[in-house]
């Protein structure tokens, strides 16, 4: 059983933080809200681009709020919202529609927090994990 200290408690809430975060932006996506559309329309991807990353998005937050496939789920939120990132840095612009950046803010904060619980839990990553383990022993 793992044991509760600081960067686990860390880990826990920026997991939650990202899990609520994909998930409220969910309702926008599959509802076809007017600023969803807005924004898959201008990126040439209206409506599957929006349907498919609201349907990853889905995955990568109930990934992070299973402790077994936390690591998993941080890295599908981090590529997934790397994505969203490049797209208003080279395309839509900070803002969206009016919204004083806000979209732009969440992309990065659940870029900074999937890559620090990526850091914190990098040892439950399976490939580094194991490479950890091998210098351990060797």
């Amino acid at each position: 059983m793992r044991s509760w200290n600081v960067s686990t408690v860390v880990s826990w809430v920026l997991q939650f933080v990202v899990a609520v975060i994909l998930l409220q932006t969910l309702f926008f996506k599959f509802t076809g809200a007017a600023e969803s559309v807005y924004i898959f329309s201008t990126l040439g991807a209206e409506p599957w681009g929006r349907i498919g990353s609201g349907v990853v998005e889905l995955i990568a937050a109930i990934l992070l709020l299973v402790p077994a496939t936390v690591t998993v789920g941080a890295a599908l939120a981090l590529a997934v919202i790397a994505g969203a990132i490049l797209s208003h840095l080279t395309i839509l612009g900070i803002e969206v529609q009016g919204d004083g950046g806000l979209l732009f803010v969440l992309a990065l904060t659940v870029f900074v927090a999937s890559a620090v619980i990526l850091v914190l839990r990098r040892n439950e990553i399976p490939v580094v994990g194991m490479w950890l383990s091998s210098q351990a022993v060797g």
